[in-house]
């Protein structure tokens, strides 16, 4: 059964269209990336999902909630963590969460278990304002997951957050998804898209591909070579614009050249490489390859 089935989903603001016709599905205890330039729709596609918006047209259930008809029925069920820190920052870790549990109808008891399941006890009197950007995001996890949901929608929740607490969250995200939890998160890292079960690919309000890290490289179609030794800044100059290149970065002392045409993008490779000194060979295509070459091709639909 799927957490999330919407089928269809605009919605717009005055003549800009910021949700274009998005069909996807998320299953229940699945850890689904949402993937995307700034702007692309991203924020504005989970609000719809948690009745937070009215879509404009399409339709849909999460779960088992009709997003239309349905919407505090949803909000009930769904941990919804926004970009932005969103807490009382002169209110303490517990009053915070003592505040969130009211919203809820919790017992005092709630705020007690999920201070000590998240690790939090031991700051509890800690005002939010002062807490590292480590510590806001656990608060916001256990304002999140307090009332139990059974979906957590997170919105690039790891921003600014060093690569340890980044770890330690993904880690807590993991262990509650093999319990049953259901994960929507969005995220600009690709060692965390490859982190979870499927990703969603979305360019300005359109979605541009879905399933597991390894079908979306496949589908993607890209060639990479990996150039290095001999003038590789020359060639890096040399390759902008040739037919069959799509992208050109360095990474550290190699070149990774990626063309969707694999003849002219190794014939152009091939000619550089003579005329510079440069060493080739094919490499993997990464997520992030992939990531850079929908970019490309998308129009924004802000302009």
């Amino acid at each position: 059964m799927n957490a999330i089935e919407v089928n269809g989903l605009v919605k717009r603001f005055g003549d800009k269209t910021v949700v274009d016709h998005v069909s996807m599905s998320v299953a229940e205890g699945e850890i689904s990336g949402f993937l995307g330039p700034n702007g692309s729709g991203k924020t504005t596609t989970i609000r719809v999902m948690c009745g937070l918006l009215t879509p404009d047209e399409g339709e849909g259930r999460v779960l088992g909630h009709d997003i239309r008809s349905e919407g505090l029925r949803i909000k009930r069920e769904v941990g919804y963590m926004t970009q932005k820190f969103s807490f009382y920052e002169d209110l303490s870790i517990e009053e915070n969460l003592t505040f969130v549990a009211r919203l809820y109808d919790l017992e005092p008891v709630s705020v007690r278990d999920t201070l000590e399941d998240l690790g939090l006890s031991s700051r509890r009197k800690q005002l939010a304002g002062t807490l590292s950007g480590g510590w806001k995001q656990r608060l916001a996890l256990a304002a999140c997951i307090m009332h139990r949901p059974k979906l957590l929608l997170l919105d690039e929740p790891t921003a600014g957050v060093d690569p340890k607490a980044r770890r330690e969250f993904w880690d807590e995200i993991h262990m509650r998804a093999s319990a049953g939890l259901t994960v929507l998160v969005s995220t600009h890292y690709m060692d965390e898209a490859e982190r979870c079960h499927r990703i969603h690919y979305i360019s300005y309000g359109k979605l541009l591909a879905s399933g597991s890290v390894p079908e979306v490289i496949r589908n993607a179609a890209l060639t990479t070579f990996v150039m290095q030794g001999g003038n590789i800044t020359q060639a890096a100059h040399l390759l902008q614009g040739m037919e069959g290149v799509d992208q050109v970065a360095p990474f550290g002392l190699t070149l990774h050249v990626v063309g969707q045409d694999k003849a002219a993008l190794s014939a152009a490779v091939v000619k550089v490489a003579a005329d510079t000194g440069v060493d080739y060979q094919e490499g993997n295509t990464s997520l992030e390859d992939v990531f850079i070459q929908f970019m490309g091709k998308s129009t924004d639909n802000m302009a």
